[in-house]
């Protein structure tokens, strides 16, 4: 009788972990964070032609850094997002710098009073 009881309880812990992991993939398959699907580390990393730029108020912005960030602008929460990591923190981004990016390339549909951390863009 011993013997069926273990099998028992062996099968009962296999179906309890199994649902559990099912349950928890469940739990984060729809969330994405504001960059989407993206990681936001990386997609600081995209940002690296900005770097001088983010960094000095009156840099001369690449043509590059435009075109990149001409993709960003799209999603303001990403790339609000994107300012604020640590990636970006490391390479010594400033983000109340690096929001007037969009003005400085002249990107006409740029987010304009959007608020990231305690800096509005323009």
């Amino acid at each position: 009788m011993e013997t069926p009881a273990k099998y028992m309880f062996v099968l009962a812990f296999l179906v309890s972990m199994t649902i559990a992991g099912l349950n928890r993939v469940v739990g984060t398959a729809y969330y994405y964070g504001p960059c989407g699907k993206h990681d936001i580390e990386k997609e600081a990393e995209k940002l690296e032609p900005c770097t001088y730029a983010a960094q000095h108020r009156r840099a001369p912005v690449s043509e590059r850094c435009c075109t990149v960030m001409e993709k960003k602008v799209k999603n303001p929460a990403c790339l609000c997002a994107v300012l604020y990591s640590q990636t970006a923190y490391n390479a010594g981004v400033r983000p109340e710098i690096a929001v007037s990016i969009p003005k400085r390339c002249n990107i006409a549909d740029r987010p304009v009073g959007y608020k990231c951390g305690g800096t509005t863009s323009h």
